[in-house]
């Protein structure tokens, strides 16, 4: 039974458990017929070649290839099976992934990146590359030690002399590059961020000449890790270059000693050369530790990154499934504060909206009202209060199965990649009928049609569009399939005459309906269209009622916005 305090990283491996068993397994015939070539040798010096037997020759010969021939096969499993390991860490982890980096998103600004994805990626390629193999064929060292014993005492001593001094430039390698690579993953995906937002806004840095000072910015950061990784990088190479030669010159020296101790008669010629083979298998996983340490560092910093991730956004059960809502909304002494922020922007905020109600938030620039807005929509949580849907609290609904009830259109419009009917229809199953009904009601289906391809046009994101007709097809994406509650966040900001009507007509089209409309703006034309009107001013409820009294209290002085 898994331990329900892992992440998911942790329980991911922890699944595959099995599979690293299999491969270690496999791992352990692997390494005992890299024995072959030594005991080759050893028969060749000492029995072919003293008795000069053809047949003998032809027979160890034969062995040794099909010997071979059964290790490329064992190896080719064991990479199969650590392949097959990592597809399923990726496929295990990619939907717990996305969640979780929208989550952050949300809760922590400046935090939309796409760096856990690249994070997987890293730890992936490790699961699956050469660098992982040396952790496998590393507990081997000792059983080749003792075979080295068996042939001579000295062999064994001179072996054990030449692994701590292998095994101490692998702790130098990683103490004098671990700081160095963990900074310079930092630098990196922080030059990438920094990178990614200003392409984001290329039209800003075009129109004001601002290039130059941000690639100024970002070559500083760039510059950071280049240095680092430079340095990082500069020391793993001398200290991976020392261990190659040393491992090399260890081999040679071991047949220089045993060449004197077959001088002196203790050891066979085929011991000789058969030592400086199992010497050089007995180093060889720690030179390989050494030379893929930069691997395995961006793969432990990527792992710590998802680890993190996970134990911030941990995947929680789906709730018990509610009836469908039918749009009675009701917010509760509100007390929002917003992510990554200190002080509240709404204090105390209560009201009550029954199905099929349109009010309009007001109020001066900072006043609240889109924060409000997100927290009705359960986007944002909540510092005090509770917001209800239904006389159920917005956060204990099931989100997937609450967003198909929900239309929303923030103030900032973003279009995804793919075609303007899979946008309408948020990129779930694709009602041709339903996409249509949304654009006429938004008044947007004229406007599809001079599309180059109509409904099947493509869209690059933002690109081609202009910014009133991205907040129609917006506003369509929100009236998709009839949802209960419907929230515009200054709807109407980039709409010229013909938007303004076809707006107009769609908040007509809403009422008509019963649909529960909340609606923030600053132009005074959109008030004829609500039943209330709610005022904000410094995070707090200055007036709450129908329309025609708000206005008038409003106009008499009764409620003040100061």
């Amino acid at each position: 039974m898994q331990d329900p305090k892992k992440t998911e990283i942790q329980k991911a491996l922890g699944s595959a458990r099995s599979a690293f068993m299999s491969a270690g397994f496999f791992s352990l015939f692997i390494n005992l017929l890299m024995l072959v070539p030594a005991l080759y040798m050893l028969q060749l010096y000492d029995r072919v070649i003293t008795s000069r037997s053809e047949d003998t020759l032809y027979m160890l010969t034969l062995i040794v290839v099909i010997l071979f021939i059964t290790m490329g096969i064992l190896e080719f499993i064991r990479s199969r099976i650590l392949i097959r390991v990592g597809n399923k860490l990726d496929t295990y982890l990619n939907e717990n992934l996305f969640s979780a980096m929208f989550k952050r998103s949300v809760n922590e600004p400046g935090q939309a990146t796409a760096q856990p994805i690249s994070d997987l990626t890293n730890v992936r390629q490790f699961l699956t590359g050469n660098g992982l193999f040396a952790f496998f064929d590393s507990p081997w060292v000792p059983i080749y030690i003792a075979i080295l014993f068996l042939f001579h005492p000295y062999f064994g001593v001179f072996a054990i002399f030449a692994v701590v001094v292998l095994i101490s430039l692998a702790l130098a390698n990683e103490y004098s590059t671990k700081k160095l690579l963990a900074e310079a993953n930092i630098e990196s995906i922080q030059s990438s961020n920094f990178a990614g937002a200003s392409l984001k806004n290329a039209e800003v840095v075009a129109a004001m000449g601002m290039e130059p000072s941000l690639r100024e910015r970002w070559f500083q950061k760039h510059l950071s890790f280049l240095s680092k990784q430079s340095d990082a990088s500069d020391r793993a190479s001398v200290l991976s270059n020392i261990s190659k030669n040393l491992r090399l010159l260890f081999q040679s020296l071991i047949l220089g000693l045993g060449g004197w101790l077959a001088i002196q008669n203790e050891v066979t010629p085929g011991m000789m050369i058969a030592g400086s083979i199992l010497l050089g298998r007995a180093l060889a996983p720690i030179d390989l530790m050494i030379g893929s340490w930069r691997g395995f560092g961006a793969a432990r910093s990527a792992y710590g990154r998802l680890n993190e991730l996970f134990s911030k956004y941990p995947v929680k059960d789906k709730p018990m499934a509610l009836p469908d809502p039918e749009g009675n909304l009701e917010a509760q002494n509100l007390v929002i504060v917003p992510p990554g922020g200190q002080v509240p922007v709404v204090r105390g905020v209560s009201f009550e909206l029954l199905k099929g109600d349109m009010v309009a938030i007001v109020g001066p620039s900072g006043a609240g009202k889109s924060s409000l807005a997100r927290a009705l929509l359960g986007v944002w949580p909540l510092i005090g209060g509770k917001v209800r849907l239904d006389a159920a609290d917005i956060h204990a609904w099931d989100k997937d199965q609450l967003g198909r009830h929900i239309g929303y259109l923030p103030q900032d419009i973003e279009l995804f990649d793919g075609t303007v009917s899979e946008n309408i229809a948020r990129f779930g199953e694709l009602d041709p009928q339903k996409v249509v009904e949304a654009a006429k009601i938004a008044g947007v289906h004229e406007m599809v049609l001079r599309l180059p391809q109509g409904y099947d046009t493509r869209l690059m994101g933002n690109a081609g569009l202009s910014g009133g007709q991205r907040q129609r097809i917006g506003l369509a994406r929100a009236l998709y399939n009839r949802p209960k509650l419907v929230i515009l966040d200054e709807p109407n900001s980039n709409l010229d005459d013909q938007g303004e009507q076809a707006l107009a007509s769609a908040l007509q089209t809403l009422k008509a309906l019963g649909t529960t409309t909340v609606i923030i703006s600053h132009r005074k034309q959109i008030l004829k269209h609500v039943d209330k009107i709610l005022l904000m001013a410094e995070g707090q409820l200055r007036g709450f009622g129908p329309r025609d009294e708000v206005l008038t209290a409003l106009q008499s002085g009764q409620i003040s916005l100061k």
